[in-house]
């Protein structure tokens, strides 16, 4: 009788391991739609009126906090999308369009969290462009911290109500010609003595920050925006010079107000000020369009900006400048840096009279743009110490991307 239990037993235990192995192998297998698969590359395999999306096997973990992909061929629309979905993902539809997914979208630089209506978030992606997407544990909130990265530079991050178990990689392509390189294995970690994983943070740009979070290139405004005492102040480790003249910013979220100062200031600038405000500092502001110059009442410059707009900033150094006798100026060539042709060629179209309190100093001309395009100039006196980039924003909710070195090439 023994024996027979033992038997039955047996069968029951095998019978069991067969149903565990079934339900794994469903559970982690590969999925795909409307896509050719060879090894880690992926092709689009529709009429470009069907969606192609595929999605991982098994979600991310603690061991494995991120993926890439890198874009061979952007084909006829370049509609590739990099993201996480729940396993039960429908593959007709594209990674962050349906609830419980996110994903960055490379034809449009947007991010679409679970809708079809993306928030600008990034530039858009190239053939050869890598596209990475990861996530943070360090949260303690029942939130989710989702990263994305492009060419091992971070773009920016979202938090989202998830769970690590239920966040499977996905791509997803829609037009003929699209193909990608999968690598479920990269890694993007730098480990401190906890073992916890650690982003660049490029906190290094900025020698102060003053309520305001610094995540990659993104700017947030985290002081509580209730009055003008309220100023987060983001200010650059390094001055401006002939070969860095220039820098810029993306307006990815107003926030109530749109309260965003871009602009240049002394080293010792107040940090609860906003750029332009006080005595060697000059500023664009988003919200009414005028130019703050030493002074809390501002002139009428230029239009006002919005979410998605562009701001930049530069100085139009003379030819016999030199800071520190660090740069040679004959290999400077303002036309040859500057990405817009406007920014040379209307830089001396308003002839206005400088007012505002300055700092003694050689006189610069101090432009602004707004979308490749320049709103105007003016002439001020350059601070001994020189001129930093500063931004300022004041009202919640928000974040601006910066590019400090946008015409480097």
């Amino acid at each position: 009788m023994d024996d027979i239990n033992l038997h039955y037993r047996f069968l029951n235990w095998r019978r069991r391991i067969r149903e565990i192995r079934e339900v794994r192998a469903v559970r982690y297998r590969d999925r795909w739609r409307n896509m050719f698969r060879e090894g880690d590359i992926l092709r689009y395999h529709g009429d470009s009126d069907e969606v192609g999306c595929f999605v991982a096997a098994r979600p991310l973990s603690k061991k494995r906090r991120y993926f890439e992909v890198t874009v061979n061929d952007t084909g006829v629309r370049g509609m590739i999308a990099v993201g996480l979905v729940p396993q039960s993902h429908n593959l007709e539809h594209q990674p962050g369009w349906l609830p419980h997914s996110v994903a960055f979208h490379a034809d449009d630089g947007k991010l679409y969290n679970g809708s079809t209506v993306g928030q600008q978030f990034g530039a858009k992606c190239c053939r050869g462009d890598k596209i990475g997407c990861g996530i943070s544990f360090d949260s303690d909130d029942g939130q989710i911290t989702v990263f994305f990265t492009k060419n091992g530079e971070e773009i920016g991050s979202v938090e989202i109500p998830a769970s690590p178990d239920d966040l499977y990689p996905a791509v997803g392509m829609h037009s003929l010609g699209e193909e990608v390189v999968l690598d479920l294995n990269a890694e993007w970690r730098v480990e401190d003595d906890d073992g916890q994983m650690i982003v660049d943070s490029h906190e290094e740009d900025w020698s102060r920050l003053h309520d305001i979070k610094v995540t990659g290139t993104l700017l947030e405004y985290t002081g509580k925006g209730k009055s003008i005492v309220d100023v987060g102040l983001a200010q650059a480790c390094r001055p401006l010079n002939s070969r860095f003249h220039y820098y810029e910013l993306e307006i990815t979220d107003a926030g109530e107000m749109c309260y965003i100062a871009l602009g240049l200031a002394r080293k010792d600038y107040p940090k609860d000020k906003h750029p332009g405000w006080n005595k060697g500092s000059i500023a664009y502001h988003a919200d009414d369009g005028k130019l703050f110059h030493g002074s809390g009442v501002g002139d009428p410059f230029g239009p006002r900006c919005f979410e998605g707009d562009i701001m930049g900033c530069g100085i139009m150094f003379p030819r016999d400048f030199n800071i520190d006798g660090g740069d040679d100026l004959d290999d400077w060539d303002f036309e040859v840096a500057s990405r817009p042709s406007e920014v040379q060629n209307n830089l001396y179209a308003n002839n206005d009279e400088e007012e505002g309190e300055d700092l003694e100093g050689r006189k610069v001309m101090v432009f602004f743009t707004r979308n490749g395009k320049v709103v105007g100039k003016r002439e001020v006196s350059l601070p001994p110490s020189g001129f930093y980039p500063t931004i300022g924003m004041m009202s919640t909710g928000e974040k601006v991307r910066v590019e400090l070195h946008p015409l480097s090439g």
